[in-house]
């Protein structure tokens, strides 16, 4: 196995607050159903791991955000889930695993994603 990309972002909760209420749809456009509805914080780090995911991957063309999911593992951490386009490009990348870490704290989310094949 090699590390073949990796992604970071980080999010201001209040500018990412701001953002979700000026523009209500928002939500519906980044998130899938089963994100919805949680917590300010936990928006704020899957939007964070999403866009750590597209830096891993490098070539993004045609990726959408709901191509991407951000889930609880059996183990009680969170996991990447990837559909649609973003599941071609890690594909063609030989891209065979995602590891990803969130956090949120002082009112930043963070998101750290490892891309392995």
């Amino acid at each position: 196995m090699a590390i073949v990309g990796v992604g970071v972002d980080v999010v201001d909760l209040a500018r990412f607050e701001r953002a979700l209420d000026r523009t209500p749809r928002l939500v519906d456009r980044l998130f899938t159903a089963d994100e919805q509805g949680l917590p300010l914080r936990s928006l704020a780090s899957r939007f964070a791991a999403k866009e750590a995911l597209l830096k891993a991957l490098g070539e993004t063309t045609g990726a959408r955000w709901l191509d991407m999911r951000v889930v609880t593992g059996s183990d009680g951490n969170p996991d990447l889930v990837a559909s649609g386009r973003v599941a071609e490009i890690m594909a063609q990348r030989g891209i065979g695993s995602l590891h990803v870490s969130l956090s949120h704290d002082a009112g930043v989310a963070i998101a750290f994603v490892v891309a392995e094949s």
